[in-house]
């Protein structure tokens, strides 16, 4: 399998719902994407910090928003085919992570 097949698989099972709703807000989101969001920023601090062009330091930090985007709709998606509390608050905690990381 390629590297791409394996990549375009990644985000068709989660847009499709193929992967739990536990691991999906857990691990892809919460643990993964935030420390992506993190990495991306320190790595724009230490751009700005160089003194190179202010646009390239603001596409290096906002450059996850789209992946937050998709993960937060992948959740949602995901917990539209499940019902309870628990899926309302994983699309709550979905929606609260997006903003907090977008707006951080």
């Amino acid at each position: 399998m390629t590297i791409m097949s394996r990549v375009a698989a990644f985000f068709r099972s989660r847009w499709l719902g193929g992967v739990p709703l536990d691991r999906l807000f857990w691990r892809d989101m919460v643990v993964v994407g935030t420390a992506i969001n993190v990495a991306l920023s320190v790595a724009a601090l230490i751009l700005l910090g160089l003194k190179l062009p202010l646009a390239l330091v603001l596409a290096v930090h906002f450059a996850p928003v789209p992946y937050n985007i998709f993960l937060t709709f992948a959740v949602w998606r995901t917990a539209g085919n499940s019902s309870g509390a628990k899926a309302s608050l994983m699309t709550l905690g979905a929606t609260l992570w997006l903003i907090l990381v977008v707006v951080a």
